[in-house]
């Protein structure tokens, strides 16, 4: 047995096997980013006004002995999308509204509401002058060529906004991976079945379904493997030729009917580790075949979920490009004290409220009745015997 870290740091040193997809930006969000994105022009790509007023051009002269303030003679107007070719003189003013470009020989805005006009002239009280005010200059957010986006970088729908804005139509992004997904169990029957004695229903294919779902794994197969050496062979065959990831549920213990790691080994899957010094989850498998990663969880739901946030997900989102991945908890302080006599990390289904962590009630693997109000898992290291109430955890949200 190893313990969780050493577990984690193995899944973090292996290297992953991804490939580049070029995607629109309207199909992009979640996806990481393959490469640097640059500007295709200088944003704003001309000189544009902030506000809806009034452009002119300053005039030092003509301010020097104006006490009170400056009129001006309105010759015009320009409004978005418009644009004035004929230069604005001294003294002369144009009506400007947000966006518009500015006027050849204005340098300056004054918004409207710091404007008495009357007819064609307004007047501007001096105190309000501020030579250079409200004007966007050409190249103000960003040139042509320079990069607005690194490799790595998840693209968010207001970095969509950013490369539309200066004209990024698609991106070179890193492809998500396929997963399948085999259920194994004579026990295991569907939702609607009719249950037998000694049957239960499939709980972890939908729970992993839709986490993966949550992910953005748009690709993924499920099987259901009765407890057959050949078939579970045959089966774990199959998902390796279709799918960059494995993911089985069940099967992986020691008893009569557990035919994973002996199909792992026909099958040519390279162990990595076998067994953690955690509950539940204990026996969980990881090998790899080459480029594919095969993950042989237990198959009671809570090992299956403590499993999956702890080593599945940050892998699966690892994949995906996200590098931050091993390091989605946060620290926060316990409701109550906790003791534990078992020297295993344990990791407990419990509830964020407000700032503090509450475990719940009901931590045996079988009992999913805490699943319905639990918002994520803590951890409870290895070498901690007790807690004491406002200790801080790692808790994991979902």
């Amino acid at each position: 047995m190893i313990s969780v870290s050493e577990a984690k740091a193995i899944l973090q040193k292996q290297q992953i096997h991804r490939k580049v997809i070029t995607l629109p930006i309207s199909e992009s969000c979640g996806y990481f980013l393959a490469e640097a994105i640059t500007s295709r022009l200088d944003v704003p790509s001309f000189d544009n006004s902030a506000m809806d007023g009034y452009a002119f051009c300053w005039d030092d002269d003509f301010l020097k002995n104006k006490e009170e303030g400056i009129s001006l003679q309105v010759v015009g107007e320009v409004a978005a999308g418009s644009f004035r070719d004929q230069v604005l003189e001294k003294g002369q003013a144009v009506r400007i509204f947000t966006g518009a470009p500015i006027p050849l020989g204005a340098d300056t805005v004054i918004m409207q509401e710091k404007v008495q006009r009357q007819g064609d002239q307004i007047f501007i009280q001096k105190d309000h002058l501020e030579k250079g005010s409200h004007v966007r200059y050409r190249g103000s957010q960003c040139k042509e060529g320079a990069v607005i986006a690194n490799p790595g970088k998840k693209i968010t729908p207001g970095m969509v906004s950013l490369l539309a804005s200066v004209g990024v139509g698609e991106v070179k992004a890193w492809k998500y991976p396929s997963v399948s997904l085999l259920l194994t169990g004579n026990e295991i029957k569907n939702v609607g079945e009719q249950l037998q004695v000694g049957q239960i229903y499939n709980a972890n294919g939908p729970a992993l379904e839709a986490w993966l779902s949550s992910l953005g794994i748009g690709k993924i197969t499920t099987r259901k493997v009765s407890d057959d050496k050949e078939k579970v062979i045959e089966s774990i065959a199959k998902a390796l030729e279709e799918s960059d990831i494995v993911l089985v549920t069940g099967g992986i213990s020691v008893g009569e009917y557990d035919f994973v790691q002996v199909a792992m080994q026909e099958n040519g899957v390279e162990p990595l580790f076998y067994k953690l010094k955690q509950r539940p989850g204990k026996p969980l498998f990881v090998g790899r075949k080459g480029a594919k990663m095969v993950f042989a969880l237990p198959g009671n739901p809570a090992s299956v979920l403590s499993c999956f946030m702890q080593y599945v997900k940050p892998f699966l989102l690892s994949w995906k490009g996200d590098d931050s991945s091993w390091e989605r908890f946060e620290l926060l302080p316990l409701m109550e004290g906790f003791e534990k006599k078992i020297p295993l990390t344990q990791f407990l289904k419990a509830e964020k409220l407000g700032s503090q962590i509450r475990v719940l009630q009901g931590q045996e693997s079988f009992n999913l009745i805490s699943f319905g109000t639990a918002s994520g898992f803590v951890e409870i290291p290895e070498e901690v015997e007790k807690l004491d109430a406002g200790s801080l955890v790692k808790f994991y949200p979902w």
